[in-house]
């Protein structure tokens, strides 16, 4: 089965640079097998066996701390939770613009009395919906503008978040496919 791991704030506006091929080195030392990357933001694609697969979360950050200075966390999606994020978004059955649409993805599932504490206003005409461990959303002032952040979903739902265009996860859904 193939995941993908999803790094946080790699590459993005000259910061936390790292390499794509070492990034590469780092999963294969670990020992994934047939790994890839999507674009130059860390995003990559990889089959393990499940001991390998537990491991890959602690041991990345880890070994990219280690060599460039930086920690970023590392989350992983499997094709099955890839296909079921995509098919549960409740944005694109309202014909919004897909170039509105993301995926803000959870290292943890958060519970429901920290979902009760997010406030529906915090970025007006932009919507979210948290369903399991991803956040949804149609973010129509633009992620550069937008008050739904990382930072934020991170202290309201006491976990780690990485945001991903509607356009890359598809990408990834079908990277991860077989």
């Amino acid at each position: 089965m193939k995941h993908a791991a999803l790094l946080r704030g790699i590459n993005v506006g000259g910061k936390n640079m790292l390499p794509m091929k070492r990034l590469v080195e780092m999963f294969v030392a670990e020992g994934c097998r047939d790994v890839v990357t999507y674009i130059q933001s860390g995003n990559i694609v990889f089959s393990a066996s499940s001991s390998v697969l537990k491991k890959v979360p602690s041991a990345i950050p880890k070994r990219i701390e280690a060599e460039f200075g930086f920690r970023v966390p590392v989350i992983l999606r499997s094709h099955e939770e890839l296909d079921t994020a995509i098919r549960l978004n409740p944005f694109v059955a309202t014909n919004s613009d897909e170039k509105l649409h993301y995926v803000a993805y959870l290292s943890d599932t958060p519970d429901e009395a920290a979902i009760a504490k997010l406030d529906p206003n915090r970025s007006p005409s932009d919507l979210f919906a948290v369903i399991g461990r991803e956040v949804h959303l149609c973010l129509h002032t633009g992620a550069a503008k937008t008050k739904i952040t990382n930072a934020w979903l991170d202290s309201k739902l006491a976990t780690v978040s990485t945001v991903r265009n509607w356009a890359t996860t598809l990408k990834l859904r079908e990277m991860t496919r077989g």
